[in-house]
């Protein structure tokens, strides 16, 4: 990016739309895969808080790496879903240490809890791209990367709450192009915020 700047919502999720043409089936798929094993924890009454912290962080960060090739325009298939075990101990970390920060500032009220997302919510991206980087190293690196740009990011967020709705109302089935939708936007606002912050510094 010339200019080195956060392009608006509607510009990321247009170059979002182009990138995902010939893609959707993959894209989907993956989105698809996780949340699949997912709700499959979520059925294990006993033993799903932990397998979560062991397989919720890596199979994330397998998610957040695909879009990331694919904003990039590099090759992936959807098995590339499971390269977050490859980074499996930064992953898990990465995980649990922003699901307890998080909590924590949760306990404040739902704002300070919110803020916290955001400005961690750059850190498997981070890490995706910096695999020998220290998970608190990600965590620093997206607040650092988030500074000034938390409400651009929940504006962007803000900006899929009607098909958000329109996909609850079909009973789920709009969610099956929503999740690719809004990760591949989401991997395209990473890239901008990582050009500013290196423009920047």
């Amino acid at each position: 990016m010339s200019n080195a700047s956060v392009r608006t919502s509607y510009q990321l999720r247009k170059v979002s739309r182009d990138q995902l043409k010939g893609n959707w089936g993959k894209c989907i798929l993956v989105c698809l895969v996780y949340s699949l094993i997912i709700i499959g924890i979520n059925f294990m009454p006993h033993t799903g808080i932990i397998i979560s912290f062991l397989i919720v962080g890596p199979l994330t960060l397998g998610v957040v790496g695909c879009f990331i090739k694919l904003v990039k325009s590099e090759k992936f298939q959807v098995e590339d879903l499971f390269d977050g075990f490859k980074n499996l101990g930064s992953s898990i970390i990465l995980y649990v240490v922003m699901s307890i920060f998080i909590f924590l500032w949760s306990l404040l009220l739902i704002i300070p809890g919110l803020i916290a997302s955001l400005r961690y919510s750059m850190a498997m991206y981070v890490l995706s791209e910096n695999p020998d980087m220290p998970a608190l190293e990600a965590l620093d690196e997206s607040k650092k990367m988030m500074y000034g740009h938390k409400w651009e990011l929940f504006c962007l967020l803000i900006s899929f709450l009607g098909w958000i709705i329109l996909s609850v109302v079909t009973f789920g089935i709009g969610f099956i192009f929503v999740c690719p939708y809004m990760q591949a936007v989401t991997a395209n606002f990473y890239q901008d915020v990582k050009s500013v912050s290196i423009l920047n510094n």
